[in-house]
């Protein structure tokens, strides 16, 4: 068929011409939805010049993917027709489609969410194998291009047509199908609540001699925890081994997420214990688990006890933040608690962030523990935590009014050394703090220091400070 006459079918589409031009397998479509019956002259002229400047006559399939890449993908109007070009080329006595435009064209129609033309078109793949399978052997790569058409189809929840086409593609390819494409569909049933449906998939995997890995495992234990079938989820954990599948962090945090919300407390932690016996770290999410769900009953102290227990036994995550335990902790105005774990786990080695020293420090001033505020203060400037301006400020301002001036200023001394820029409400307090004091020398040293830092902007400022140090 010549370009003219394909041009002629999108100017003047009827229901006839429109067929002619898809083969067989794909005449089943409605093909107007492949066209666009209101192309412009200019649009249809842009085709028909692109079409004879770069699919010349006898053009190969490397030809027509790059004009497809290249020359209609990212054109506003003429990227709809695609498909249609696909079917055109097809019906090219020269042309023969390849694996490199069915992998594009299910991709594409895939990604673009045209999910009512991938049927069709894995039916034509099916129908027409890729020039490198007429050997023994089946193309590489047709479980790829089906695998990404059945994962767009669970996606979507059309698992009719994911089944359809996992058949299809297991009669196409040579041996047992990849257990990651059936991975995908139990996923899509577990997703979609069909978990009846997902099992039924799994027994058939097994059936098929398709050897399960762990996310077949953990898909399947998300499902039965999800249905509040706990006691079916460990016996799946513990059939991973008949199957010679160890489990991983993924497995055990999904049945602890699941006990702690089941109010089974301690089945929960002796799982978290079982993981570092069978060799795995405890990752951060696993403490957050168990931390969340023991604070969402109420256990907050035991939810310390067991994170001090983790430190001490050297398998407390470093990248676990324990933020949200020393807020809750806080809250609750257990904040003597919050300053033992805080130390407890900074002598082990489990440095806290910088939040949850500033939440500390904040829930001491509140009760008015200075000298522990004070305490957490000149740790983190010791090991280059800088506090933000705020914080710092605030706590200066409790010692100053405290009496404690020149403690205070030691503070900013320090964090000065440490990298902590003073403003000017820093040095506005300590001058203040100062004068309450009758501490003049200090308090003159520091209006000199603020007028070479640029601090005062004028000479009324300069002789009011100095006026407030010298009363």
């Amino acid at each position: 068929m010549g370009f003219q006459k394909f041009l002629k079918s999108i100017s003047k589409p009827t229901a006839s011409d429109r067929t002619s031009l898809l083969p067989l397998a794909a005449r089943t479509v409605d093909s107007s939805l492949c066209t666009t019956n209101n192309l412009t002259p200019v649009a249809r002229n842009q085709l028909n010049q692109l079409m004879e400047t770069h699919l010349k006559p006898s053009f190969t399939a490397k030809d027509f993917l790059s004009f497809l890449k290249n020359h209609v993908h990212y054109h506003p109007i003429l990227t709809n027709l695609d498909f249609y070009l696909f079917n055109y080329a097809a019906s090219v006595d020269s042309f023969r489609h390849d694996h490199t435009t069915f992998e594009w064209m299910v991709r594409t129609l895939a990604t673009t969410h045209r999910l009512q033309f991938l049927t069709t078109l894995l039916q034509f793949i099916s129908s027409n194998p890729c020039p490198c399978a007429e050997g023994i052997f089946s193309c590489p790569k047709i479980e790829p291009i089906f695998r990404f058409a059945i994962n767009a189809y669970c996606k979507a929840g059309r698992f009719d047509d994911a089944l359809l086409a996992f058949d299809t593609m297991r009669r196409l390819i040579d041996g047992k199908p990849d257990v990651a494409v059936c991975n995908i569909i139990i996923h899509g049933f577990v997703k979609f609540k069909h978990f009846d449906k997902a099992l039924e998939f799994y027994h058939r995997m097994i059936g098929e001699r398709v050897k399960p890995d762990v996310i077949t495992f953990n898909t399947l234990i998300s499902g039965y925890c999800k249905n509040s079938q706990l006691g079916l989820a460990l016996q799946m954990f513990k059939e991973m081994k008949t199957h010679g599948c160890a489990p991983n962090v993924v497995s055990f945090n999904t049945l602890i997420k699941w006990f702690l919300l089941d109010g089974k407390i301690e089945e929960g932690i002796g799982m978290a214990y079982e993981m570092t016996e069978m060799g795995w770290e405890i990752s951060a999410v696993t403490c957050e688990i168990l931390v969340d769900g023991l604070c969402r009953k109420g256990m907050v102290l035991k939810a310390c006890d067991l994170v001090v227990d983790f430190s001490r036994k050297r398998v407390l995550p470093g990248s676990f933040d324990y933020f949200g335990l020393v807020e809750r902790l806080c809250r609750e105005g257990n904040v003597s608690r919050a300053m033992e774990l805080v130390n407890e786990l900074w002598r082990n080695e489990n440095s806290p962030s910088l939040i949850t020293c500033t939440t500390l420090i904040e829930g001491l001033r509140r009760t008015r523990k200075i000298d522990e505020a004070y305490e957490i203060m000149e740790k983190m400037l010791q090991e280059c935590m800088l506090p933000d301006s705020v914080t710092f400020n605030c706590l200066i301002s409790d010692m100053c009014d405290a009496g404690r001036a020149k403690e205070a200023n030691k503070m900013r001394l320090l964090g000065l050394n440490k990298g902590l820029d003073p403003d000017t409400v820093t040095y506005n307090i300590l001058i203040s703090g100062f004068k309450r004091e009758g501490i003049k020398k200090e308090s003159e040293a520091l209006v000199e220091e603020m007028l070479d830092l640029g601090f005062i902007p004028d000479i009324a400022t300069y002789n009011r400070l100095i006026d407030v140090q010298a009363k």
